[in-house]
């Protein structure tokens, strides 16, 4: 059976997993929120060999999640820096962050957001940007964008949450025989 390569799989998800889905890849970002930048450090922070390392830093910054700036000449050495890209990724890591403590944390949270202001450990929640409100799976559901393919439009038209919205009055879901009466 052949394989779609995820970099240029239809879907986001499989985009961003083909660029940090790898546990490695994640771990080095982890490493570069909390500062580490130098080969040696990122090394002995996650106990990882050196040939993984060195492949893993290339491909983050091949996909431009971390930048590679020469710190020494002789011998030269680089550290390696987040890019934009790269620290767009932190609400990735504190849902992870959340989600691990929540569901994989038996003898209790060994890491917690911080709120800088008042001291208080927070728990982050995926908001929307426009109007702040939470996003719940009561409220929201995954459609088809602009760029989909029709099969994906198909394939989320069919999905839980559309036919949900679409029963409770919502906005119809183009393509889907159950809710074409209401198009």
């Amino acid at each position: 059976m052949r394989k779609t390569p995820l970099d240029t799989a239809p879907c986001p998800i499989a985009r961003s997993l083909a660029r940090v889905g790898e546990s490695w890849s994640v771990l080095i970002l982890r490493e570069a929120f909390y500062g580490t930048r130098r080969f040696d450090d990122f090394q002995k922070q996650l106990g990882i060999a050196p040939n993984m390392l060195s492949r893993r830093l290339e491909m983050l910054v091949s996909e431009g999640l971390l930048e590679r700036r020469q710190y020494c000449d002789k011998p030269p050495r680089s550290e390696y820096l987040l890019t934009p890209r790269g620290r767009d990724f932190r609400p990735v890591m504190l849902a992870l962050l959340a989600w691990g403590n929540r569901h994989f944390s038996p003898d209790g949270e060994r890491v917690v957001l911080v709120d800088r202001h008042t001291g208080a450990t927070v728990t982050p929640v995926l908001v929307d940007a426009a109007n702040g409100r939470p996003i719940t799976e009561a409220d929201h559901f995954v459609a088809a964008g602009p760029a989909a393919s029709e099969r994906m439009r198909a394939r989320l038209a069919r999905s839980d949450g559309a036919r949900a919205a679409a029963a409770a009055g919502g906005p119809p879901i183009p393509g889907d025989p159950q809710t074409a009466g209401a198009i």
